[in-house]
């Protein structure tokens, strides 16, 4: 395209619209979706949190603290690190007994969750 700005926002326009599309069926299917920046992910340490800058041709991540990971294994990793940061436990949905969809945080003591109510 001869206009940066207009393609630029046409791939925007894509990416929010996958987003919207990823949120509808998260709740259509009972599952939480967390929107994450993944800006740097693939160049800060997964271990220690270090910014290593680094050229797409170099698929492998290695670190000072003596982390080594693949590239995009890393990102992944920092995005869930990101996606999951201050929350306790992880969210599971299943179907319960009457066919019901219910959430439950895994981890939890709901017998004495519903105790302390």
């Amino acid at each position: 395209m001869h206009n940066k700005n207009l393609a630029k926002s046409i791939n925007d326009a894509g990416w929010s619209q996958l987003r919207k599309w990823i949120e509808y069926f998260g709740i259509k299917y009972g599952r939480l979706t967390i929107a994450v920046n993944p800006a740097y992910t693939s160049q800060e340490c997964f271990n220690c949190g270090k910014l290593i800058k680094k050229s797409l041709s170099v698929r492998t991540h290695v670190c000072s603290c003596g982390y080594v990971e693949d590239r995009d294994k890393m990102a992944a990793l920092n995005i869930l690190k990101k996606a999951t940061i201050g929350q306790i436990g992880s969210w599971s949905s299943d179907l319960n007994a009457w066919g019901d969809l219910s959430s439950i945080l895994v981890g939890s003591n709901t017998c004495q969750d519903n105790l302390s109510q």
